[in-house]
C-alpha cells in the first residue's frame, strides 16, 4: 500500500511540474505576442493614397528566399499597364496633315484609384497616352506631371478598385537578392523575368547635368518597352521603376536598371501634391573620395563625398558646414559615392532637417541642416505652365541668387523643353537662362511672358548656359 501511495505522488509531483512548465512556456514566449497584437491600434480610415505614397509602410515588407515566382508574378502582373502614346508631327509644308507618331511603354499602377507610374521618356512630347489594363480594358489618361532630373511621370485614369502595387523599401534590397522585371517589351504584354540585384547606387550619366541617378542594377532581361515597369521583390513590393538598359545593340546585354522606389514614391507624392517635384538642395559642389583624398584626409576609408564650394545663405552654409569637409553619412546612411548623397538629399523637401556626419581635419562630427530650394528659401517652388508656355513645349522659373551672381544678370530658368516643341526645334535645352526676350532685359518668368505675347511671328531669346561665359541666342517661333 505504501508503495502505491508513494507511486501515485511521483506522478502526480511530474504532472504538475509539466504541467507548470507548459503553463510558464505559453505565458512568456506564445501569449505575449497574442497580447501584443490584441493592444495594437484598431485600424483607422485614412485617404489611400497618403498611405500608400508617405512611406511609413515601406520598412514592414521583406522580401524572402523564394522555391519559385509564381505567387509574386501573379499578382505583380495584375498592376502593370501597357502605355500607347500617340504625338502630331507637323510635317514642313503641309500644315493641314500632320504625321502621327507612336510609341509604346509600361507602367505601374500605385494606387486602386488610378495612379500610375512611368518613365517621363515614355511619356515625353504625347498628345494622347491610352493605357491598356491587364485584363484589356482601355483607359485614356491624364498627366498629372513629369520629373527630367529622375525620368518620372505619374499619371491618372478615371477607374476605381484597381489592382495596385505597395511601394517597397528599396534600402533594404541586398546585392545578391532575387527581383522580378515586370514590363511589356517588344508589345508584348505581362512579360516577366527573373535575376538578381547586381549592385545599387549606380550612376550611368543617362539624364542631365542635375539629374538625379542613383539606379538599382539588375540581371534581369530588360529590353525596349520595359521602360516605366515593375521592379519588385519576392514579396510583390514595388522596389523600383524600371528605367534603362546599358547596351550597343539597343537590346537587353545583361544588365539594365531601375529608379528605386524610395525615390520614386517621393517624387510622385510632389507631383500629386504640388504638380512638381519639391526638391530640397544643401548648396555645395561635391566630388567622389578616392584613395588619394581618403589619406590627404585622414580618412578611414575609401567613402564620402569631398566638399569642393559652399553657397551663400544655403543650408550647408547654416549648418556650418566648409569647403574642405567629408560628408560620411545622412540620416545615418553611409556615402559610399557621388550617386548616394545625391539621392538621400533628392528624397527630402525644403524645409526637411537632414543629419549629417562629416569629418574635418580627421575629427568626425555631426550637424543639422534644413535644407532649402533651390532658390535658397523655404518655400515650395512654383512652376510657371501658363498657356503661351504650354504651347510653346517650356517650363521656367524664377532664377536663385547663385545663379543671378554667376551670370551678373537677371532673368528665367528653362526647367524642361518638352519634345518636338517649337522650343526644341530651335535646339534650346534645359538649364538655358534666358536673360533678354526681343532685346528687352528681363527680371522675372513675368518679364518673359509680357514680351514674349508682344511678338507676332517669332520670339528671339538671348542668354546663358551654367559654366558658359559666351552668350546664346536663339529664335523661335511663335505659336
Amino acid at each position: 500500500m505504501n508503495n502505491w501511495v508513494k507511486q501515485w505522488m511521483i506522478t502526480a509531483l511530474v504532472s504538475l511540474i509539466v504541467a507548470f512548465i507548459s503553463i510558464m512556456t505559453y505565458h512568456f514566449l506564445i501569449n505575449p505576442q497574442q497580447l501584443a497584437l490584441e493592444e495594437m491600434e484598431k485600424a483607422k480610415f485614412v485617404r489611400e493614397n497618403e498611405v500608400l505614397l508617405n512611406g511609413k509602410m515601406n520598412h514592414l515588407f521583406r522580401a524572402a528566399a523564394p522555391d519559385n515566382f509564381i505567387g509574386t508574378a501573379q499578382k505583380a502582373v495584375e498592376s502593370v499597364v501597357f502605355i500607347r502614346t500617340s504625338s502630331r508631327l507637323d510635317v514642313k509644308g503641309v500644315p493641314m496633315h500632320p504625321e502621327i507618331a507612336a510609341a509604346s511603354g509600361s507602367g505601374v499602377i500605385v494606387s486602386s484609384d488610378g495612379l500610375i507610374v512611368t518613365n517621363n521618356h515614355v511619356i515625353e512630347g504625347a498628345d494622347r497616352i491610352d493605357i491598356v489594363l491587364n485584363d484589356n480594358r482601355e483607359f485614356t489618361a491624364k498627366l498629372l506631371g513629369a520629373d527630367v532630373s529622375t525620368d518620372l511621370a505619374l499619371l491618372k485614369i478615371e477607374a476605381s478598385n484597381l489592382p495596385f502595387l505597395f511601394f517597397g523599401n528599396s534600402d533594404s534590397l541586398q546585392v545578391g537578392e532575387w527581383v522580378l522585371a515586370i514590363g511589356n517589351p517588344y508589345r508584348l504584354q505581362n512579360t516577366v523575368t527573373a535575376g538578381i540585384v547586381s549592385a545599387k547606387a549606380r550612376n550611368i550619366n543617362l539624364l542631365q547635368a542635375q539629374g538625379v541617378e542613383a539606379y538599382i542594377q539588375t540581371d534581369a532581361a530588360v529590353n525596349p518597352g520595359n521602360s516605366g515597369g515593375a521592379l519588385v521583390n519576392t514579396q510583390g513590393m514595388l522596389v523600383g521603376v524600371i528605367g534603362a538598359i546599358m547596351s550597343e545593340s539597343g537590346k537587353y546585354e545583361g544588365f539594365s536598371f531601375a529608379i528605386p522606389s524610395n525615390l520614386a514614391q517621393k517624387v510622385i507624392y510632389d507631383i500629386k501634391e504640388f504638380g512638381s517635384v519639391q526638391r530640397g538642395w544643401l548648396g555645395i559642389s561635391i566630388i567622389p573620395v578616392d584613395d588619394q583624398i581618403a589619406k590627404e584626409y585622414k580618412l578611414e576609408k575609401v567613402a564620402g563625398v569631398l566638399i569642393q564650394g559652399v553657397n551663400d545663405k544655403s543650408a550647408a552654409r547654416d549648418a556650418g558646414l566648409q569647403t574642405g569637409d567629408v560628408i560620411l553619412g545622412v540620416n545615418g546612411s553611409e556615402i559610399n559615392a557621388n550617386a548616394d548623397f545625391i539621392e538621400l538629399i533628392a528624397r527630402n523637401r525644403p524645409g526637411d532637417k537632414v543629419v549629417l556626419t562629416y569629418s574635418r581635419k580627421g575629427m568626425v562630427s555631426k550637424t543639422t541642416a534644413v535644407l532649402k530650394n533651390s532658390m535658397n528659401t523655404f518655400d515650395m517652388v512654383k512652376v510657371r505652365k501658363d498657356k503661351l508656355l504650354t504651347e510653346m513645349g517650356l517650363e521656367l522659373r524664377e532664377l536663385n541668387d547663385a545663379e543671378r551672381i554667376e551670370i551678373r544678370k537677371t532673368g528665367a530658368y528653362v526647367l524642361s523643353v518638352k519634345k518636338g516643341s517649337v522650343v526644341e526645334k530651335a535646339n534650346i535645352e534645359p538649364g538655358y537662362i534666358i536673360t533678354r526676350v526681343n532685346g528687352k532685359d528681363i527680371r522675372s518668368v513675368d518679364d518673359f511672358m509680357k514680351f514674349a505675347k508682344e511678338s507676332k511671328k517669332k520670339i528671339k531669346l538671348e542668354g546663358y548656359y551654367k559654366g558658359y561665359p559666351d552668350m546664346y541666342p536663339y529664335e523661335v517661333e511663335k505659336p
